[in-house]
């Protein structure tokens, strides 16, 4: 076996990627599944799922397609219980579900707004680990990823619901790598900034907050998933085994950047 393999290979690993039927989701669970990880995809549309779990069972990858709304805690529950029977174990868990929310001032957002997004962004990334973390320790440790954003480390005018929520959730990586670390689980964050991405479509779309952000973004281009997915692979293998607690910037420099 070669080095790089050694380091980068999940042979044997049993990995769980919520949000993973399309997008930075999807492109981590194909990945994953080519480093040799068996995969539990999870998504709230259950057809898209399921498509995308044959898809890897097609390129002789073993997956898993379990619908899943993680915002709601019994589906949660029934969803890591039916992941957990599946091969018995988990050594790699990904929370990267989302949603965006209003994009509208912070005032303009409901009661239920809130609870929605904090629900999904937040609370479902905190359950899973609940439900998953004791059995990753029986099995010798493991990696948890949440998906956090640039969103929630700078001021927002547009989307502060999402990036209130994905604050919360780089806080969440730090407090669980804190917690689990003495028992063998590595927790951390990776915030993206603007990827190619169905949730992404709208800011897309606007072509004035496009010229904005690629003028602001020192690699003046758009993100793909691919490259999200590779940094969440290396913090999933050995090659990450000595990072914990970290949130981790994929922005093609937009946060370092003064615009210049």
């Amino acid at each position: 076996m070669s080095r790089s393999t050694e380091l980068f290979g999940l042979p044997g690993r049993v990995a769980l990627v919520t949000g993973a039927a399309s997008g930075i989701g999807w492109a981590i669970a194909e990945l994953l599944a080519q480093q040799g990880a068996a995969v539990v995809l999870v998504d709230r549309d259950a057809q898209a799922c399921a498509q995308a779990a044959c898809t890897l069972q097609s390129a002789g990858a073993q997956a898993l397609a379990l619908a899943c709304d993680v915002g709601i805690g019994a589906s949660v529950a029934q969803t890591a219980e039916a992941a957990l029977r599946w091969q018995g174990r988990i050594d790699v868990l990904v929370c990267n579900a989302g949603m965006q929310g209003p994009a509208a001032p912070l005032a303009q957002a409901s009661d239920d707004d809130w609870q929605r997004v904090f629900d999904v962004n937040l609370r479902g990334a905190a359950r899973f680990a609940d439900r998953l973390l004791p059995a990753m320790v029986d099995g010798g440790g493991g990696s948890v990823v949440l998906m956090a954003s640039i969103a929630g480390l700078r001021g927002n005018g547009r989307i502060g619901l999402y990036g209130l929520s994905k604050a919360a959730l780089a806080q969440l990586a730090r407090n669980l790598a804190v917690e689990w670390g003495p028992r063998g689980v590595r927790v951390n964050a990776v915030s993206p900034g603007l990827v190619r991405t169905p949730l992404a479509a709208p800011l897309l779309e606007d072509a004035a907050f496009l010229q904005r952000r690629l003028a602001a973004t020192p690699l003046r281009r758009v993100g793909e998933p691919h490259e999200v997915a590779g940094v969440v692979a290396m913090l999933a293998s050995a090659a990450g085994a000595f990072i914990t607690g970290q949130n981790i910037v994929v922005d093609g420099g937009t946060l370092v950047s003064d615009g210049s």
